[in-house]
């Protein structure tokens, strides 16, 4: 295959591979620092304010598909291009692993269909080891990131409340919108038993930030990516604002092969495969980024080998895709009997929960190390696809006037009296929390596979530990206590050892981080403190992959303060001629 390359004269001071967070945050600082950017995206371009791209504000019924997927996992008119199974973009597992890599081939990457779920490690967070002996401290703690999570609290816009809780720091944050009533009875229970239930914290303007952007109007629909760019996306938010400075260019559609090098080792730029025309070009730069998402970026770089680089790029220590880990996942659903068949109104809210329960037992001693928190879900949003299911279990719950159960709906008028009586009086939780960083847990090059781009695939290794079964143990007890404190009916059997206490498949939460460790140490880490390569000065890696360990938190508002971090350091370095 020929490669076509670009001049000399073309040449960029940075090349950025992905647009998700990290590398759109490093779009943005980078191009207002006045350097000439590339950024390459493996995915089409997406603009949710433009007609061919506007999904809100459509009803399912609107969809061929009712709403249900295809290329969109979660739905027709959901903001989600990509998924665990992508055609022609294959992965494998090792004997006995369990794994789900979820990719999103858009512009802004995974941001545009998250949860906005924006909280702040804590000082804990990065030094866990120092409290439980399991894993390994980060070389940087909380003191070193909270400047930069001020600066993205300010940029972005977060909503939340001030609460002093030691491990849950308070940010700059926009006014909360009010708990729903299902989230008033979540925190009635919750109170009752101790459990705390504070404002949610989500990335989404309920009040003016600046003129790029609208405020939400409340529709509930976040997840379709907002079409007044209210929510966080980076393509929206980041990448598309550092276009404006005329210093951005965006390759589309194009997947990376490798990051190319010198003889002396050090990051020339990129190769891609043009998903157009199936042709391979090549991108030069003096810095080369990577944010293609934690496991994405491993690949490049074990992709990239050379006489300097024999075991892959930066991989000298033999860690890059080492210590792979995604958040634990449990849910539970439960019926709140005396909000069936309640009045109908609008309280569509944000696109989101209002309210969560942070991890509260730092504290206490436990069966497991680390903790989670607690997502909640109900009230009377639009109905999706599949809005309905499970009636057969859920309607023997109905009675008649006299208490009498109530004659079996079927299909037709009754079912639609059922679902009627249900709608809004149902109310679940999900339990998200942090799984301990294994050596064992890792994605390596399948070098019997390759793509229909002609690129080595990933083969992943990974098992739960007791750690994590012990957590979902533990999540379970938990949403009983707190849906019982409610007067809830719960519904389901508490799921035990044989199911895995409800634990979800690792890499179902798509929160994994960790292939590409930051530490002190080049023999047992792949960055350093600023994600600059050990062994490759001018190489840098601003997703979920310099991660040491991933706290119960959902990682995004992290990447980005580090990327922050990571793109000041770069543009000192590049000023002192370091690099």
């Amino acid at each position: 295959m020929s490669i076509h390359i670009q001049t000399a004269a073309d040449a960029y001071d940075v090349i950025i591979v992905g647009s998700g967070a990290g590398g759109g945050m490093a779009s943005r600082i980078l191009a207002e620092a006045g350097l000439k950017v590339a950024v390459v995206e493996a995915g089409a371009d997406f603009d949710p304010a433009k007609e061919e791209h506007r999904t809100q504000l459509r009803p399912p019924w609107e969809s061929p598909r009712r709403g249900a997927g295809t290329v969109r996992p979660f739905g027709d008119f959901d903001a989600a291009i990509g998924g665990w199974d992508i055609e022609g973009e294959p992965y494998t597992r090792g004997q006995g692993s369990e794994f789900d890599w979820f990719r999103s081939r858009m512009l802004g990457g995974r941001t545009n269909h998250w949860g906005r779920i924006s909280l702040r490690f804590g000082p804990l967070d990065f030094k866990r080891k120092n409290l439980d002996g399991l894993g390994d401290n980060w070389p940087i703690g909380y003191e070193d990131v909270a400047p930069y999570y001020d600066k993205v609290d300010k940029l972005i816009g977060v909503f939340g409340s001030k609460e002093g809780i030691n491990n849950e720091p308070d940010g700059y944050f926009l006014p909360p919108p009010k708990p729903r009533l299902h989230e008033l009875r979540i925190k009635k229970g919750a109170d009752k038993i101790n459990i705390p239930v504070i404002p949610s914290r989500l990335s989404i303007l309920t009040r003016p930030v600046n003129n790029e952007r609208g405020t939400c109007f409340f529709c509930s629909q976040c997840n379709r990516a907002c079409q007044v760019y209210a929510d966080f996306s980076s393509g929206t938010c980041l990448v598309k604002p550092a276009m404006k400075k005329g210093q951005v260019d965006l390759f589309t559609m194009a997947m990376v092969r490798k990051v190319t090098t010198n003889d002396q080792g050090q990051a020339t730029g990129v190769t891609y495969i043009s998903k157009l025309d199936m042709k391979e070009y090549k991108l030069n730069a003096k810095v080369v980024v990577l944010g293609a998402s934690a496991c994405e970026s491993a690949r490049i770089m074990l992709n990239s080998k050379s006489k300097t680089h024999p075991n892959g790029l930066g991989n000298s220590s033999g860690h890059v895709g080492r210590y792979l880990h995604d958040s634990t996942g449990a849910d539970r659903m439960g019926i709140l009997p005396d909000m069936m068949d309640r009045q109908r109104y609008n309280e569509d809210g944000v696109g989101g929960m209002h309210v969560y329960t942070p991890w509260w037992l730092n504290e206490k001693d436990l069966d497991f190390a680390r903790g989670y928190h607690i997502e909640y879900w109900g009230g009377m949003g639009m109905p999706s696809y599949g809005f309905g299911g499970g009636m057969d279990t859920m309607r023997q719950y109905i009675k008649d006037e006299f208490g009498n159960p109530r004659p079996n709906g079927g299909y037709g008028e009754g079912l639609k009296k059922d679902i009627r009586t249900f709608y809004g009086s149902t109310v679940g939780m999900s339990g998200r929390g942090e799984s301990i960083p294994q050596y064992s847990n890792y994605c390596e090059i399948d070098n019997q596979v390759v793509d229909k781009y002609g690129i080595p695939v990933l083969k992943f290794h990974y098992k739960w530990t007791d750690q994590e079964l012990k957590q979902a143990q533990h999540m379970h007890e938990t949403f009983e206590e707190i849906l019982g404190s409610m007067g809830a009916i719960i519904l389901g059997n508490k799921p035990g050892p044989e199911q895995q206490y409800g634990l979800h498949k690792p890499g179902r939460i798509i929160h994994e981080v960790g292939t590409t460790r930051m530490g002190d140490d080049p023999a047992t880490s792949v960055l350093n403190k600023y994600s600059q390569a050990h062994d490759c000065k001018n190489l840098f890696v601003v997703d979920g992959g310099p991660f040491v360990s991933q706290a119960d938190k959902n990682p995004t508002w992290t990447i980005l303060a580090l990327s922050w971090r990571t793109s000041e350091y770069i543009i000192d370095q590049l000023k002192k001629k370091n690099i």
